[in-house]
């Protein structure tokens, strides 16, 4: 039997973020390959794996060929939210197994540039196919889900409002550390709930920006890590699950497929929540970050709003710093964010983030972090933990 190998990421980077007018998706993912390339300091030929979603009609072939790679390994998996946590697990896996050397991971989007242009509305539409076809007709629309969850939360455990007004209030103070984040100005909870409703319970802080922006992820076996320019941050373990494809078919709206893509990461790479120093979750609303912090484990069900209470989440002074970049919620938020969650725990990892990088409580640098993503309306789940070289 061949022994498998080791898997690092050695290359990560976004392209311009935020407000973005003049660049196609293509120019975005184009310049942050360019860019993860080279902070890893290998050269685009050594890239033998490619995967890629949410861009083309063939998609990663287009990318692929814009690129101008021609992989021996694809992966155009598409989750949503959840999309490049399961990505990198599928690299990781394909590395080890000796499938591929190098695997790329690309994501852009002009999800705000084409609102303003008017080349798509600000309304997100999955059809009316399929399962969807008994939801649609009421109106039931993709935050209204989400809210519908967060309430469900708030009647079967008493979590509050201004529990989760938390949440956007700490990852913007974490996002005032971020020169990077579009939204950096801090609020309060008074703040969060004087705006306008979006869909009950959440107003308008309570849902994340919409943005421009793009991120790549390079993983390499472990024999090409002497090659690289960075400190290795090492695949440790990933888990993957898909829950339900409409409201009526999800058993709880207090538990997330994190759950079970949590133990799984948790269980493969052999360490426990309460060893974690930095999480990096999905933030499209406030509750997300609230029910997959219970669903990882780092709190019990049902006490994830005492959990974000007193500044659990901050990067200077919170005991599980979590988005260091302000996540969704405030720093950007193109579309399917899941690859930014990656890319931010990397440099949590090494060290490189300036006035947002968190420490350990002997002020050492952080050794494990873990990134999770959501899909859908909480209809998959990946989860990754990595661990500094």
């Amino acid at each position: 039997m061949v022994a498998r190998r080791k898997v690092a990421v050695v290359g990560v980077a976004l392209s311009d973020c935020g407000r973005v007018d003049d660049a196609t998706p293509y120019a975005l993912h184009a310049q942050a390959a360019r860019r993860a390339l080279a902070d890893a300091g290998l050269d685009r030929t050594i890239v033998d794996g490619f995967a890629s979603a949410g861009l083309g009609t063939l998609a990663p072939v287009e990318v692929a060929a814009y690129l101008g790679l021609r992989p021996t390994w694809v992966d155009s998996t598409s989750v949503g939210g959840s999309t490049w946590e399961v990505m990198a697990a599928h690299a990781a896996d394909a590395i080890a197994a000796g499938h591929a050397r190098a695997v790329l991971l690309v994501y852009g989007s002009t999800a705000r540039a084409d609102v303003r242009a008017g080349r798509r509305t600000g309304t997100l539409s999955f059809g009316t196919r399929g399962p969807l076809q008994f939801e649609v007709p009421y109106g039931h629309t993709l935050i209204a889900k989400y809210a519908m969850a967060a309430r469900r939360h708030m009647i079967e455990y008493g979590t509050t409002i201004e529990q989760l007004a938390e949440v956007a209030v700490q990852a913007r103070a974490n996002a005032a550390l971020n020169p990077e984040a579009m939204f950096r100005t801090p609020v309060t909870v008074e703040d969060v709930a004087a705006g306008p409703v979006i869909a009950d319970p959440f107003t308008k802080l309570h849902c994340c920006v919409r943005s421009d922006g793009g991120a790549a992820v390079l993983l390499v076996a472990e024999e090409y890590v002497r090659d690289c320019r960075t400190s290795p941050v090492w695949v440790l373990g990933a888990g993957e699950c898909v829950s339900h494809a409409s409201m009526s078919e999800w058993p709880d709206f207090t538990v997330s497929p994190a759950a079970v893509s949590g133990r799984l990461a948790f269980g493969r790479a052999g360490v426990r929540p309460s060893e974690i120093d930095v999480a990096e979750i999905y933030d499209a609303f406030t509750y997300m970050t609230l029910v997959t912090l219970e669903d990882l484990g780092f709190c019990a069900k049902g006490e994830g709003g005492a959990f974000v209470e007193k500044g659990r989440l901050l990067v200077r002074g919170g005991e599980l710093p979590v988005n260091t970049d302000g996540g969704g919620l405030s720093a950007q938020h193109p579309g399917m964010r899941g690859l930014f969650l990656l890319v931010e725990a990397v440099r949590q990892l090494r060290g490189e983030c300036g006035a947002r990088q968190a420490r350990r409580g002997d002020g050492s640098l952080p050794r494990l972090a873990v990134a999770s993503g959501t899909g859908g309306w909480f209809c998959s789940s990946g989860t990754v933990v990595l661990g500094a070289g």
